[in-house]
C-alpha cells in the first residue's frame, strides 16, 4: 500500500523553533515513531509531506533512510491549505493499484495492530476511517451516521449543535482506494469556515459515488492522540513509558515503581531482572538474567552480564559489564569499557576505553583510561592513569595480580608487570618489573624547629 504521512504543520503552541514533528518522544522524533510503525506494515511507497521547518525535516528523513536502508519520498506543502491540500502534494507519487493509508506525523502512538485492522476492513474498494468515541470531543471532527452508516464528517467549526453532541470522532487516519482518492481530491472545495481543503470532505464524495465507508477502532483512545503543545507531549511521553513498563512487567521484570522508568530506545531483559526508580535507558541496553539496577542510573548502549549489580547513581555508556560484577554507587563507565567477570568498580571511579579482566577491583576514587588491566588486580584510592600528554593518548598495561598503591600516577605508555606492587604515592614513568616493589617518593623528613605561619593582625 501507499503510506502518506502529513508532517507540514508549524506547531505554534509548542513555543519552539524546532518543527513540531521533530520534537522527541522516548528519545526519538514524533515523526520517526510514525514512520517506524508504517514500516512494520506491507507498504510499497512512503511519502512524507513537510512544510514548516525548512530543510530540517527532509534532513532528518535522509539520515533515517540511510540508517534503515529504506526509501522515503518527500513532498513540500507550501502554503499549508489543509489536510486535503497536503495529500494532493503526494498524488504524483501514489501507486493507483494499491490503497493509500494517510497518517499524521504528530500522532505517534498508533499501533501497527490498529492500523492493520483498518487496512483489513478497507480491503481494496472501501474507504476506512479510524474512529474513536470520546467523552469530550471538543474541537474534533464528528462522524455523522445515518442508519448506522457513515455519511460524512463535519468539523467542529462547521458543525450544528446536534452534530457537536456526537461523541464519535474522526482520528484523521484513513485507508482509501487510490484511484478514487485522486478523483475526490481534485473535486475538493475550500468553501468552509477555515477556507481550507479538508480531506474529510472525501467521505461525502464516497457516499455519493456508492463507495462503502467503514470504520475500525483502536485498542485505546491514546492511540489517536496528537501533539499540539508541550503539555500534550509530556502526557504522551508518560503514556508511552507506562506502556513500556507494563510490557516489561508482563515479561517478568521487577520494577520498583512502573511510573518512574524511562526507556528511550530498546531495553532487553533476561529473567529475574530488578530495576529501581528513576533509571533511564537509552539506545540498546541488554540486562542479562539476575541483573539488579539501583535507583537513578543512566545506561546508554550498554550490555550488563548475568548477576551483575549496578548500584545507585551510576552512568554507563557504550560499555560491557561482565557477569557478577559490582558497579558503583556513583561510578562512571565511558565508551570502550569492557569489564570481565566479578569486577568491582566502586564509588567515584571512572573507566574509559579500557579492558579490565576478571576479579580485579578499583573500589574508590580512581581514573582508568586507555588501559589494559589483567585479572586479580587491585587499584587503590586516588590512582590515575595519565593517558594524555596534551596532544596524544597512550596506553597503560597492568598485568595480572598487580597491586597499585593509593595515590599513584601511571604515566603512559608504561607497563606494570605481573604480581608487581607500586607503593602508595608512586609516580611511575618507567615499566615496573614483575613481582617486585616499585616506589618513587622522597625520603620522609621531619624538619626540626619549624613553626606554622601565624596570621598577621591588621
Amino acid at each position: 500500500m501507499n503510506v502518506v504521512i502529513l508532517a507540514a504543520g508549524m506547531g505554534k503552541r509548542m513555543q519552539s523553533a524546532l518543527p513540531k514533528v521533530l520534537h522527541p518522544l522516548a528519545g526519538k522524533p514524533l515523526l520517526q515513531h510514525v514512520i517506524d510503525t508504517a514500516r512494520s506494515l506491507s507498504l510499497s511507497k512512503l511519502c512524507v509531506i513537510y512544510g514548516h521547518g525548512g530543510a530540517a525535516v527532509p534532513e532528518m528523513l535522509g539520515k533515517l533512510a540511510e540508517a534503515t536502508g529504506t526509501s522515503i519520498d518527500t513532498a513540500l506543502q507550501q502554503p499549508q491549505l489543509g489536510t486535503g491540500h497536503a495529500v494532493m502534494q503526494a498524488v504524483p507519487q501514489l501507486d493507483e493499484s494499491v490503497p493509500t493509508l494517510v497518517l499524521y506525523g504528530d500522532v505517534p502512538l498508533t499501533t501497527a495492530a490498529s492500523l492493520g485492522r483498518l487496512v483489513e476492513v478497507a480491503g481494496t474498494d472501501k474507504l476506512a476511517i479510524l474512529t474513536v468515541e470520546q467523552a469530550n470531543p471538543f474541537g474534533l471532527g464528528r462522524i455523522v451516521r445515518e442508519n448506522g452508516k457513515i455519511v460524512r464528517i463535519v468539523e467542529e467549526k462547521d458543525a450544528s449543535e446536534a452534530e457537536r453532541a456526537i461523541r464519535e470522532i474522526n482520528s484523521g487516519i484513513m485507508c482509501i482506494p487510490t484511484v478514487h482518492l485522486k478523483k475526490w481530491l481534485a473535486a475538493l472545495s475550500n468553501n468552509n469556515a477555515q477556507g481550507e481543503y479538508y480531506l474529510t470532505d472525501i467521505v461525502a464524495q464516497a457516499v455519493a459515488d456508492g463507495v462503502p465507508v467503514v470504520s475500525a477502532q483502536p485498542s485505546a483512545e491514546w492511540e489517536v492522540a496528537g501533539v499540539n503543545s508541550k503539555v500534550q507531549l509530556a502526557e504522551l511521553e508518560r503514556r508511552h513509558q507506562l506502556n513500556i513498563a507494563n510490557a516489561l512487567l508482563e515479561k517478568g521484570v521487577t520494577l520498583m515503581d512502573p511510573a518512574r522508568i524511562d526507556v528511550r530506545g530498546e531495553l532487553i531483559c533476561g529473567r529475574d531482572v530488578t530495576i529501581d526508580v528513576g533509571c533511564v535507558f537509552e539506545g540498546r541496553v541488554e540486562l542479562a538474567d539476575g541483573v539488579t539496577v539501583g535507583p537513578h542510573c543512566v545506561l546508554v548502549n550498554a550490555k550488563i552480564g548475568a548477576g551483575a549489580q549496578i548500584k545507585p547513581f551510576c552512568h554507563i555508556e557504550e560499555a560491557v559489564v561482565g557477569d557478577k560484577s559490582q558497579i558503583g554507587p556513583y561510578a562512571r563507565l565511558r565508551p570502550g569499557t569492557e569489564l570481565g567477570e566479578d569486577v568491582h568498580v566502586g564509588n567515584f571511579v571512572e573507566i574509559k576505553n579500557s579492558q579490565v579482566a576478571a576479579h580485579s577491583k578499583a573500589n574508590h576514587l580512581a581514573y582508568v583510561g586507555d588501559a589494559t588491566v589483567g585479572s586479580r588486580v587491585n587499584i587503590g584510592a586516588g590512582v590515575i592513569t595519565c593517558n594524555y600528554d596534551g596532544a596524544n593518548k597512550f596506553r597503560t598495561v597492568i598485568e595480572d595480580e598487580a597491586f597499585i598503591g593509593s595515590d599513584s600516577q601511571l604515566v603512559a605508555p608504561v607497563t606494570v608487570g605481573k604480581g608487581a606492587t607500586l607503593g602508595a604515592g608512586t609516580t611511575l614513568t618507567k615499566n615496573a618489573p614483575a613481582g617486585k616493589l616499585t616506589i618513587s617518593r622522597p625520603k620522609q623528613l621531619t624538619i626540626e624547629g619549624w613553626s606554622r605561619p601565624v596570621k598577621v593582625k591588621k
